[in-house]
C-alpha cells in the first residue's frame, strides 16, 4: 500500500467539509492510495485521476460492485454491505451481468424520451409551489426546499402517496448512516424501505397507472420480466436515489452560485445555459464524493500497484472531476464549460439510471430559486456551513438563507 506521513486523513471531519485538498494531493502523490476505512478498520484503496476512475468504474471484468459474491468476509461483516441482509442487496447498481444486462434492459423501457417529456410540467408546478412554502418559511432552509422538490417529483413519477415521504427520508438517512455501532439500525432501515417499495407495489397491482411503477410492473422483453425481489429493489432503488441525488445536487449548486455571483448572474442573463449549468454542477461539486464500492476480482495492475484480488476499491468521483490533466482551472465554477464528460453521475453499467430525471429536475428547481429570489444571500457566515458526514454523499446538512437579501451576511 502506499504510504507517506503527509497522506491527507481521509474519511476526517475535515475530509467531509472540503475533501478537495485531499484528492488534489492524492492524485499527485499517490492516485492509488492504501488506507483503513473506519468503519470496520478495513484495508481499502482510492484510484482518484480521471483515467484511472474512468476505467475502474468501465471496467466489469476485473471490478465488480456486488458485495454478495465478491467481498472478503471481513468486509461482509463490517455492515458496509449496501442493503445488507435485503432485497437491496441485489439493487440494479451492484448487478454484473447478465443479470444487470437483463434488469437494466427491462428498466430502461420505462425512461423513454416521451415519457420523460411528460414529467417537465409536473416539475415546474412542484417547483413553484416548493418555493411558495421556502418564503413563507420564518427561517428558510434551501435543503428543506432541496428535499420537497424531488421528494414530490418522484412521489409523482412513481405514483407514490406523499404521506409517508417523511418516514421514508428519514430511513434512508440511516440507512446510509453506517457506524459499526448502529449495524443492527442500519439493516432495519433498509427493510423499512423495502416494505414500503413493497406496499407500493402491492397498491399500483390493485390500481395500475402511467406511473414508474405500474410501467415497472409490466415492465417485459418476450417471456422475460422483472421477478418479485428484482421489482422491489428496483422501486426502493428509485425512492432512495431519486430523493437523495437530486436533494445534494440542488443544494450544492445554489450554494456553488451564491460562492460565484458571477455564474449566478450569467445564468440569470442566459437561462439557455441552464442544462450545461447542470453538468458543470455536477462536476464542481456532485452528489456523490464516491462511487458505490468495487471489488477486484482478480490481481489488478494499476499505475505500478497491484491491488489483489478481492480487494475493496474506492472511485473518488469528485477527485476525477476536478483533474487539472482533464478540466482546465478545475476549481472553477464556469457554467459555459465544454469538453470532457465529468462522472459525477457514473460511468460504464453503472451510470444512474434514474440520471434524465435528476438532470430534469436540477435544469428547472435551480434557476427557478434565483429567478424567484435574485438578491438571496446566505444568512449565516459562510464558514458555518456544514456538509453531513458521509462517505458517499455530498450532502449539505443545512443551508440558511436570507431570501431578499436585506441580512448582515
Amino acid at each position: 500500500m502506499t504510504s507517506s506521513a503527509l497522506a491527507p486523513f481521509l474519511f476526517s471531519h475535515d475530509y467531509f467539509q472540503d475533501p478537495y485538498p485531499a484528492f488534489s494531493w492524492l492524485r499527485k502523490n499517490a492516485p492509488v492510495h492504501g488506507l483503513t476505512f473506519p468503519v470496520g478498520d478495513l484495508p481499502m484503496w482510492m484510484v482518484s485521476r480521471y483515467e484511472d476512475v474512468r476505467e475502474l468504474l468501465g471496467d466489469h471484468q476485473r471490478f465488480s460492485s456486488d458485495a454478495t459474491v465478491w467481498a472478503t468476509e471481513e468486509f461482509k461483516k463490517s455492515g458496509l454491505v449496501f442493503g445488507s441482509g435485503t432485497v437491496i442487496e441485489r439493487i440494479l447498481s451492484v448487478l454484473d451481468p447478465p443479470d444487470h444486462t437483463r434488469v437494466r434492459k427491462l428498466a430502461m423501457g420505462a425512461f423513454t424520451p416521451r415519457r420523460t417529456a411528460l414529467w417537465e410540467e409536473p416539475t415546474r408546478e412542484i417547483v413553484s409551489s416548493a418555493l411558495d412554502r421556502l418564503e413563507a418559511m420564518e427561517n428558510p432552509d434551501v435543503m428543506e426546499y432541496a428535499s420537497t422538490v424531488p421528494a414530490e417529483v418522484i412521489g409523482r413519477v412513481m405514483g407514490i402517496p406523499l404521506a409517508k415521504f417523511r418516514q421514508i427520508l428519514d430511513a434512508i438517512e440511516r440507512a446510509l448512516h453506517v457506524d459499526p455501532e448502529h449495524m443492527t439500525e442500519s439493516t432495519l432501515a433498509y427493510q423499512e424501505i423495502v416494505d414500503y417499495g413493497r406496499e407500493v407495489i402491492e397498491e399500483k397491482r390493485r390500481n395500475p397507472g402511467e406511473d414508474l411503477t405500474s410501467v415497472f410492473i409490466q415492465a417485459r422483453d418476450g417471456d422475460d420480466r422483472l421477478d418479485e425481489n428484482e421489482l422491489i429493489a428496483m422501486v426502493a432503488l428509485m425512492i432512495m436515489v431519486g430523493l437523495d441525488t437530486t436533494r445534494n445536487l440542488i443544494g450544492s449548486a445554489v450554494l456553488a452560485l451564491l460562492d460565484h455571483p458571477d455564474q449566478r448572474l450569467l445564468l440569470a442573463e442566459r437561462p439557455e445555459l441552464a442544462e450545461s449549468a447542470v453538468e458543470e454542477f455536477l462536476r464542481y461539486d456532485g452528489a456523490l464524493t464516491v462511487a458505490l464500492i468495487r471489488f477486484a476480482t482478480q490481481d489488478v495492475e494499476l499505475l505500478g500497484t497491484t491491488i489483489p484480488k478481492g480487494a475493496t476499491v474506492i472511485a473518488a468521483l469528485q477527485s476525477a472531476n476536478r483533474d487539472p490533466e482533464v478540466f482546465e482551472n478545475p476549481d472553477a465554477l464556469d457554467i459555459t464549460r465544454s469538453g470532457p464528460r465529468h462522472l459525477g453521475l457514473g460511468h460504464g453499467l453503472h451510470n444512474c439510471l434514474g440520471a434524465a430525471l435528476a438532470r430534469l429536475e436540477s435544469r428547472i428547481a435551480i434557476p427557478a430559486f434565483f429567478e424567484r429570489f435574485p438578491n438571496a444571500r446566505l444568512s449565516v457566515p459562510r464558514d458555518e456551513v456544514r456538509y453531513g458526514e458521509s462517505w458517499l454523499l455530498r450532502s449539505l446538512t443545512a443551508l440558511p438563507v436570507d431570501l431578499h437579501g436585506t441580512g448582515s451576511h
